[in-house]
């Protein structure tokens, strides 16, 4: 028996309109002239121009886009045949302002496989954009910036650290920020117009060590011409910050623990005990714990700079923080290289968010650094990024991963406007700018509950 083959009857012209009307992306098509010939609802809704307005003119004269004259997406896809997908770029509407797009295109061939022109859809990111700013505002203690859960516990607790005078302990893997946590403890504390020093415990050897924290006195030592004070003197009136304190050694342990318990040192070849006025700060990426248990580290001293913790989270359990901290970078280093950078693309803010960071936020500011050798100004594309992180596997997740992203951002404004609200979901849907009936969904969708006892109102559904 011969089973017959199913016929796929061809999609209408008047069938293909109607999809292209009823999809939420704004499409376009142009001639080989460069004029637009079709204009769906969802693009008249997005630029605010009506479709009657649009069709027979220059698309350039109808967009405005950043890339029109330089940087033409749909006339490179026209060139060289191969579509581009999920481009980041901003138009201009009607009314002058400015709104991002997220856009991919493709060529028009008649039957004959013949170009005829080409298409391009376009997706307004304006949501995406007005979370963002909406989080910014209030992301930041010092000059540390998060909007993470994890960070925002610390942010609470920070405050109050800072006016203490107890010794502080920051834990946390390597680039984590531990230093700029300190320097913004003491930046809120009443030592602040004070000196901050600091000292990498880890890089010196331990005679060197010794001399730099206590200082000297003049023939001390071989080529000790003329006394020289230690980081402690330094730190008068201020405070001193000892990164890597996991590293010192158990006999240099023994000074430090005296100079904490009786509040004075000597310098090396001096008889004089000076007295310390310092606030203490350590930090180490290596467990304490264990290294006490196991000897290496004095148990006294533990608990003498264990006194107040504060624990770190490494940037891959605070990844909502990543689009954040490349606008920080971005600013900061558009200052130091006189650069014209706007921005990063969100493709590549995705493959951002794709990775682990094993070098956390130093490995991020590195990346930015790093891409502003090779692009000056303009947008940070994929091609800026390092090799190692371009690769397919990378690629093949950037999708799933701004999905990811976008869901993050969601779930952070709305979790923080139900907060400020006592938890009324009528005012935080009316703070957000959505219906209602539009935040309930987004609250099911990302999994969003409440607690038994809020603030909403008994009318509230």
């Amino acid at each position: 028996m011969t089973r017959q083959k199913k016929h796929t009857p061809e999609v209408s012209g008047t069938t293909t309109d109607a999809i292209l009307e009823s999809i939420s992306d704004g499409v376009f098509t142009v001639d080989l002239d460069w004029r637009i010939n079709s204009f769906n609802r969802a693009a008249e809704e997005i630029t605010g121009i009506s479709r009657k307005d649009a069709i027979g003119r220059f698309c350039s004269e109808v967009f405005r886009s950043n890339m029109c004259e330089t940087n033409c997406a749909l006339r490179k896809t026209m060139k060289n045949g191969k579509p581009i997908i999920g481009r980041s770029g901003y138009i201009i509407d009607e009314d002058g302002g400015r709104i991002p797009i997220s856009l991919s295109t493709a060529v028009l061939k008649d039957s004959n496989g013949q170009v005829v022109g080409g298409a391009e859809t376009f997706r307004d990111l304006s949501e995406i954009e007005t979370l963002r700013h909406e989080l910014e505002g209030r992301s930041h203690v010092g000059d540390i910036v998060s909007r993470s859960p994890l960070m925002q516990k610390l942010f609470e607790v920070i405050p109050a650290i800072a006016a203490s005078p107890s010794t502080v302990l920051i834990t946390g893997e390597t680039g984590t920020g531990k230093e700029l946590m300190a320097r913004t403890v003491h930046a809120l504390s009443r030592r602040s117009k004070g000196p901050f020093v600091a000292l990498n415990c880890g890089a010196l050897p331990d005679t060197l060590l010794e001399s730099e924290l206590f200082g000297y006195k003049a023939g001390a030592f071989t080529g000790a011409n003329k006394d020289k004070p230690g980081r402690f003197a330094l730190a008068k009136g201020g405070t001193l910050f000892l990164d890597e304190i996991g590293d010192v050694s158990p006999a240099l342990q023994v000074r430090l623990l005296r100079v904490l318990q009786e509040h004075s040192f000597e310098p090396l070849g001096g008889t004089e005990t000076l007295p310390t006025d310092v606030r203490i700060i350590v930090a180490t990426n290596r467990d304490l714990t264990q290294l006490t248990k196991s000897g290496q580290f004095r148990e006294d001293l533990y608990y003498r700079v264990n006194v107040v913790r504060i624990e770190l989270p490494p940037l891959r359990r605070r990844k909502e923080d990543i689009p954040l901290l490349v606008e920080q970078f971005i600013a900061k280093y558009n200052r130091l290289h006189h650069a014209t950078v706007r921005g990063i693309s969100q493709e590549t803010l995705s493959l951002l968010m794709a990775h682990d960071w094993p070098g956390n936020v130093r490995e991020l500011e590195n990346i930015i650094e790093r891409a502003f050798i090779v692009c000056p100004d303009g947008m940070i594309e994929m091609t800026h990024l390092p090799d190692e992180m371009t690769s397919h596997g990378n690629r093949s997740s950037v999708p799933t991963v701004l999905q990811d992203a976008r869901a993050q951002m969601e779930s952070q404004a709305i979790r923080t406007a139900l907060e400020r609200n006592g938890f009324s979901r009528l005012a935080a849907a009316h703070e957000l700018g959505m219906h209602k009936s539009t935040l309930f969904r987004k609250m099911k969708h990302l999994g969003i509950t409440l607690p038994e006892k809020d603030g909403r109102s008994k009318a509230t559904p």
